[in-house]
């Protein structure tokens, strides 16, 4: 303690001994010892010490000032613009076996490296130390975290995507089973981190600690967010809950009546525009935890703010979007195009591109290129925003319910131009979970490093935030499931289905369709068609559905081509899927492999008996 105190003025460090808790007071001085920074800030959720952070991300420039009041705008470096997938490792003892899939580090080597990269990383710089609760306080789901880092950029963000979580740290007093995170921006250059080939991001599930180093980008270093995911399904894996990656939505039915929905999407696949669709409720966009309450699947959502993708918002297709980001909010833009006015320009914002401007590049204009000859766009196609989901007209009025809310569907989606059709429910709970939330290929995009367009295999969308094996976090969601005496329905959505014309076959507003068939279903109010793969919506279902609330004529034409059981695609895809599985080893559940068997079988009779390609009236 007195290597802390060394650290702090009197007012920090009161505000440090008033929680009371060892365990916290070891973990602190461990690393203050290690990192050695020149002075620590302990927030406690006050709005002078929120306002601080804020102060100091402009005194600092890891942020700027615009036009309207409230909002910032934040550049990472060029190179340091997504999740870093290769250099985020799990830290595994030589005695554990993480299986197949996941990227792991022996541990006694990754502490070694991550001590001695961190060593005195932040001499000379400002400690902030702030408290978190995951999910909402005082509740059986939430789970307490600590962040330390010397980036006021990220001690700002969490503060608006978190809720805040001091005064729990006070009232459970010597709690030890708490999530921490140390993070360092490294050395900076024009306020961007610049030691990349040293960026590293280290998840010791043992400890429940992670460490982040030479990295801005939220997804690298906003520690509660994807990299607590990964901590939190670990935990729930061994207490029999899930931690899931998942909007959560209310979706208003007859009668004002509301049916809650979480569904899982990977990056850029419509997740926080079906959270967000117009005249349904939010209670989160990303993150949940789901627990069985009494025979019933409840969920919360972790978080109480949305990191959202902002390429292609536009006020005809994200009106609650747009109005929010456009209004005197608080909000950290990040990777945008700043203009001489100080407004933000995006990929996709209405109106002409700015001739020049200032970027995550530096000084814009157009066609300028990189070093490899590519363009560079005006704002990067993941760039973000920051912002507190209050400041959302459409916010559910059950976001904070320390109970949380009784789900009534699950939905799995993708990127995939040629099989899924739009929207589809499954048979059964584990039929769900494993023809659908098992079986998710999607496209690669820009949220993560790499090569863009690849189908890539990617369960419940959660393959990047494993930290269990991937068969036995399959079983797990199945065994789940099977505990509850009241099994939400699962269903499949595709908006990203294509014709032989290569164009799309859905239209951005369509899933709003979707999601009111899907509420209907679920209360028992439609019928379905059985096309051997699940079941369908019926054609009149749906042009009423899109007559009454998208106020559009539905063509039977435009019906036949999204709802086409495509034989040839659904087969190739079961044999991708079954060969993944199979070279996973023996975590895997049999039931998975009987399963998408049986229905491979089944499609192989259908194709005999109608052709390849088999439109609605034919079942």
């Amino acid at each position: 303690m007195e290597l802390i105190k060394s650290k702090c003025d009197s007012s920090n460090f009161k505000k440090l001994v008033e929680i009371k808790n060892m365990y916290l007071f070891d973990f602190i001085s461990k690393f203050v010892k290690l990192l050695n920074p020149e002075s620590i800030f302990i927030c406690n959720d006050s709005s002078e010490d929120i306002q601080y952070i804020r102060d100091r991300a402009i005194k600092t420039g890891e942020e700027e000032k615009l036009t309207v009041e409230g909002h910032t705008v934040h550049f990472d470096g060029i190179n340091d613009q997504a999740r870093d997938k290769k250099k985020t490792k799990f830290l595994v003892p030589k005695n554990i076996n993480f299986g197949k899939g996941l990227n792991t580090i022996d541990k006694n080597e990754g502490l070694d490296e991550i001590y001695e990269i961190m060593d005195n990383i932040m001499n000379g710089r400002e400690l902030f130390i702030s408290f978190f609760s995951l999910g909402p306080n005082d509740s059986k789901f939430s789970i307490p975290a600590v962040q330390l880092t010397d980036s006021s950029y990220v001690a700002h963000s969490e503060s608006i995507l978190y809720r805040p979580g001091y005064i729990g740290f006070i009232k459970l007093g010597d709690y030890e089973k708490f999530f921490k995170f140390v993070h360092s921006e490294g050395k900076l250059e024009k306020s961007v981190s610049v030691n990349i080939d040293k960026r590293r991001i280290y998840i010791d599930v043992e400890e429940d600690i992670v460490y982040s180093a030479n990295t801005q980008y939220g997804g690298n270093t906003i520690g509660l967010k994807k990299l607590a995911m990964r901590l939190g399904i670990n935990k729930a894996s061994k207490e029999g809950w899930l931690t899931e990656h998942m909007f959560l939505s209310g979706i208003h039915g007859p009668k004002d009546r509301v049916t809650y929905f979480a569904g899982a999407f990977p990056s850029m696949c419509g997740k926080t525009s079906t959270a967000m669709i117009t005249g349904e409720t939010i209670v989160g966009d990303d993150i949940v935890y789901i627990r069985n309450i009494n025979g019933r699947a409840h969920i919360v959502n972790v978080e109480i703010g949305v990191f959202g993708i902002i390429k292609d918002i536009n006020p005809e297709d994200d009106k609650l979007i747009w109005t929010a980001i456009n209004n005197p909010n608080e909000i950290i833009f990040s990777n945008v195009l700043v203009t001489e006015e100080k407004n933000v320009y995006w990929i996709g914002k209405p109106g002409e591109v700015p001739k020049k401007g200032i970027n995550y590049s530096g000084l814009w204009e157009p066609e300028k290129r990189d070093s490899s000859g590519n363009e560079i766009t005006p704002s990067h196609k993941n760039a973000r925003f920051t912002i507190n989901l209050k400041n959302f007209s459409n916010i559910d009025p059950e976001y904070d319910n320390p109970e949380g809310v009784q789900i009534g569907g699950i939905i799995y989606g993708g990127r995939d131009s040629d099989t899924w059709v739009p929207v589809q429910e499954s048979y059964d709970w584990v039929h769900g979970i494993v023809t659908m939330g098992a079986s998710i290929e999607s496209e690669t995009t820009a949220a993560t490093l790499g090569k863009t367009g690849v189908r890539t295999f990617n369960p419940m969308s959660n393959l990047d935030f494993l930290s269990i094996p991937i068969g036995k976090y399959i079983d797990i969601n199945i065994k789940f499931g099977q505990a509850l005496e009241n099994q939400p329905k699962i269903f499949s959505v595709n908006y990203f289905l294509k014709g032989s014309d290569g164009k799309f076959l859905n239209k951005k507003v369509d899933k709003r369709a979707w999601l009111k068939w899907m509420e209907l279903r679920v209360n028992n109010d439609v019928g379905a068609i059985d096309i051997e793969t699940g079941f369908i919506p019926k054609y009149d279902d749906l042009r009423d559905i899109f007559n009454e609330i998208i106020n559009s004529e539905y063509k039977i034409e435009d019906y036949n081509k999204q709802f086409t059981l495509r034989i040839p695609e659904n087969i190739s895809k079961i044999d991708r899927i079954l060969k993944i599985y199979k070279d996973l080893g023996k975590e895997t559940p049999e039931i998975l492999f009987t399963m998408l068997s049986k229905q491979k079988e089944k499609l192989q009779v259908l194709r005999d008996k109608k052709g390849d390609y088999i439109t609605p009236e034919l079942f």
